[in-house]
């Protein structure tokens, strides 16, 4: 089992690409939205119980999947409300099972993120489209975290289409529908 863990800023594109890298890949997409969305549903963003859970949510999912031999593309965002140990566990859940994480950070150049970030089709997530609202939390230090991995590919896609992004991530990590 392969989990490809794709990560980046807010808008950078993680959800578009992977969608196209599962079409490569055959690899089911997991991503962050539908844990985080489904908690929003009964708890406030940040609290106690939303970060005990979607961790908690996340890992059984990996664990699971790798148990089954079902391969994943997880999407994510690196903030301060993810654990410290988040990565470390998300290692543990894959690799105790058989399992491999391949970390993948996707790039793009801030005047294009900030064109993306604003897209309509962000919405139907309820992801952050708002711009005064990711200056506000770049300047607190939303988007920092401690332990970003070493990554296996950092693809920058300011200029590169979704479908082109996949087809590099597939070729640089031998994921494709043949290698599986």
């Amino acid at each position: 089992m392969k989990l490809i863990f794709l990560h980046g800023m807010p808008g950078v594109g993680k959800l578009t690409v992977a969608r196209e890298l599962a079409q490569f890949t055959g690899f089911k997409l997991f991503h962050n939205h539908l844990t985080v969305d489904l908690l929003l549903s009964v708890f406030e963003f940040g609290s106690a119980l939303f970060i005990d859970l979607r961790e908690k949510i996340w890992l059984d999912v990996f664990s699971r999947a790798a148990s089954a031999q079902i391969d994943l593309i997880f999407t994510f965002v690196f903030e301060r409300t993810v654990t410290d140990d988040f990565i470390k566990n998300a290692r543990h859940a894959v690799e105790s099972n058989g399992g491999e994480v391949l970390f993948v950070k996707l790039e793009c150049a801030p005047a294009e993120l900030q064109r993306r970030l604003t897209h309509p089709d962000r919405q139907a997530f309820g992801k952050l489209t708002s711009l005064e609202m990711f200056h506000e939390l770049g300047a607190a230090g939303m988007f920092a975290h401690a332990e970003e991995p070493e990554n296996d590919l950092a693809l920058d896609i300011t200029n590169l289409p979704p479908q082109s992004a996949a087809a590099r991530i597939v070729a640089h990590l031998g994921v494709a529908k043949e290698n599986l």
